[in-house]
């Protein structure tokens, strides 16, 4: 049985050797795909999922009882129980290699993970994305639309429905959720309505070098708070930051981050909008290939001090291996493309764009592609 997204048939493998963790943004199809993993193994919700925000689950958790007979056993929202990482410690020492757990939540569980029993080398962690083109093309090619894929965004409810009036009603409820249920429970915040200002005032600085003192004054607060509560919204999947690629032969800057959603149908701007739309498909492919292969992938960006700019760089392994620039319309090729071409050591440079025109040389000068054609060149997931 095809588990239905990109990393499930990773998951199944991995499963079989170590505990797998899968991190993601709430809503992004981690509990269907963790139904899909059990309904391919012939196993029922019923024996072998078990989730926290569930109150008779809950009860099952705190006093420590997990149902030992099925091989696999799935446990969501986990990590909001204080002592979790005790909990599968205990039940990966107690019955590996012959039982095992799928840990999923809406949250770095990377990240909180820190303190307590160590977990080390006892689990493989996947990040799963939003649907990008790849991934429609692959899996549901008949119900494939860039066009609707840019408007609603690419968590499966508002894009499988295609209803602005759905969408709406999703945004509001999902905020709603990570505000008043994911953040109360794994963080001490004490003005919550100040972090949903914040919540709002992303989508319109998504693209540019971002100001922690512009979004200090707007709310009135530290620049310490602001920043750490952008800290807390990145583990909770909300946004993410890029960091600026330096060379020697060009004067780049060297700390001042970009910042995109996980979500880019809350961006107006069309030109933003597409931006972070590449922004995501590239930083999909960096964990995937992170997260399967072992390989340290890095999403960054080049800009210099007289302010040019091309919008993405993809390292592996400390190695640049090509840069994007994105751009709605098919116009000529950017000369910062050519410009950082000649005075970096990244091999490919490439401008994508939402129409049809394709020429040039990712090796010489640059070369100008639809963004449908570079998925398909870089072999993105």
């Amino acid at each position: 049985m095809n588990p239905g997204r990109y990393i499930g048939e990773w998951i199944q493998a991995d499963l079989q050797k170590k505990l797998v963790f899968l991190g993601g943004p709430r809503q992004v199809g981690k509990t269907t795909l963790a139904k899909q993993i059990l309904a391919a193994r012939g196993l029922s919700e019923e024996s072998a999922y078990r989730n926290w925000d569930v109150l008779s689950d809950r009860k099952e958790l705190l006093q420590e009882r997990l149902p030992i007979q099925p091989n696999l056993l799935v446990l969501d929202e986990v990590h909001k129980f204080a002592r979790w990482r005790s909990l599968v410690k205990g039940f990966f020492d107690k019955y590996s290699p012959k039982r095992t757990l799928l840990v999923i939540g809406s949250a770095r569980l990377d990240h909180f993970r820190k303190g307590g029993d160590s977990l080390q080398g006892r689990y493989h962690y996947f990040r799963l994305h939003p649907l990008t083109v790849p991934e429609l093309l692959t899996f549901y090619p008949e119900k494939f639309d860039l066009e609707r894929l840019i408007h609603f965004g690419g968590f499966p409810e508002p894009y499988f429905s295609g209803s602005d009036r759905d969408w709406r009603r999703w945004q509001l409820e999902r905020q709603a959720r990570i505000i008043h249920e994911d953040l109360r429970d794994l963080e001490r915040v004490q003005e919550i309505s100040k972090v949903e200002l914040l919540m709002d005032a992303l989508p319109s600085r998504v693209g540019s070098p971002l100001s922690l003192k512009s979004l200090q004054e707007d709310l009135m607060v530290a620049h310490a708070t602001v920043a750490r509560w952008l800290e807390i919204l990145e583990n909770l999947y909300v946004c993410f930051r890029i960091s600026p690629y330096g060379s020697p032969k060009i004067r780049a800057v060297k700390k001042e981050q970009k910042l995109y959603l996980w979500d880019w149908s809350n961006i107006e701007d069309a030109g933003a909008r597409f931006e972070n739309f590449v922004a995501s498909h590239l930083l999909k492919y960096c964990h995937f290939i992170q997260d399967t292969e072992g390989h340290k992938m890095e999403l960054r960006y080049i800009r210099d001090t007289d302010k040019r700019e091309v919008d993405f760089v993809v390292i592996k392994n400390k190695k640049p291996l090509f840069a994007v620039e994105a751009k709605v319309s098919e116009k000529a090729l950017s000369p910062h493309v050519k410009y950082f071409s000649e005075r970096t050591p990244i091999p490919k440079f490439y401008q994508t764009h939402l129409g049809a025109a394709v020429f040039g040389d990712p090796e010489r000068g640059g070369r100008m592609l639809p963004f449908e054609l570079l998925c398909k060149e870089l072999g993105l997931v």
